[in-house]
Formats: C-alpha cells, structure tokens, sequence
C-alpha cells in the first residue's frame, strides 16, 4: 500500500504532499479561484506523471538495448474537456525527444512499448476516455 500525505501550507489552497520516501510536491490553485500560484495544478500533475512514466520505461528498455541516450526531453501538451465538471482531459499530444546513439526505429518502438502497454498512467487516462497520441523527434 502506498501512502501519500498532504499538508496545506496557507490560507488559501496550497498543499505539499510527501510520499513515504520524504519526496515533496508543491500544489496550489489558479490565482483567478484564490490560489497563490505556488505550485503545479493538480491536473498539471497528472501529465508530468504520464511523461515521467513513460520516460522511466524507456530509458530501461533502451538501456536494456544497450542504446546511448545523451539527452531526453519529454514535451506534452494536454487539452481537457470544456464545460464539464469534473473536466478530464480528452486529448494528450506527446513528443519525445531524444539525442545520442541511439537508434530511431528502437525508440519509437520503446515509446509505444510505454504509452500503449507499460505505464500505468497512460493506462488510467484512456480508461478514462483520453485519447493519448505520441511522436519521436531525434536531435543531433
């Protein structure tokens, strides 16, 4: 079982949460709802846990293929539902790109692997209807 603590750390709707390792999050609302801007949203989060998922699947199937990755960025762009509440996302756009020795046909490979059979994240998402397109850019 994993446990998750969260503390609100003003007046208004800021949070820090802190998972059983001591890691900590920063959390607060938009300023147009009463929040500080002092941390990521909520539903921010839940994208950079898709990338970080994916990216962690990966970097091992490439280490695994004994690819040579000097840099990897993960850029996604995310478009939620209008109108709704709650409003999920409905449609998430992800570029990976990587440069180094690596091997395009096995990093887009490994990128599929991830977003469409490994992570759990992307997994939650499309349950939830989203639907989850990705691409691979190669940099020098």
């Amino acid at each position: 079982m994993v446990k998750i603590e969260l503390n609100r750390t003003d007046d208004a709707y800021a949070f820090e949460a802190k998972d059983s390792n001591g890691h900590i999050v920063k959390m607060d609302g938009a300023v147009d709802i009463g929040g500080h801007n002092s941390g990521a949203r909520p539903m921010q989060l839940l994208l950079m846990a898709l990338g970080s998922c994916s990216g962690i699947d990966i970097v091992s199937i490439l280490k695994k293929q004994r690819q040579e990755i000097s840099d990897f960025k993960i850029i996604i762009e995310g478009e939620r539902e209008q109108g709704k509440e709650p409003s999920l996302w409905k449609h998430v756009n992800v570029l990976f790109q990587f440069s180094g020795s690596v091997d395009e046909e096995k990093a887009k490979k490994a990128c599929g692997l991830s977003v469409d059979k490994y992570c759990s994240v992307a997994a939650t998402l499309r349950a939830a209807g989203c639907l989850i397109e990705w691409s691979v850019k190669m940099s020098g």
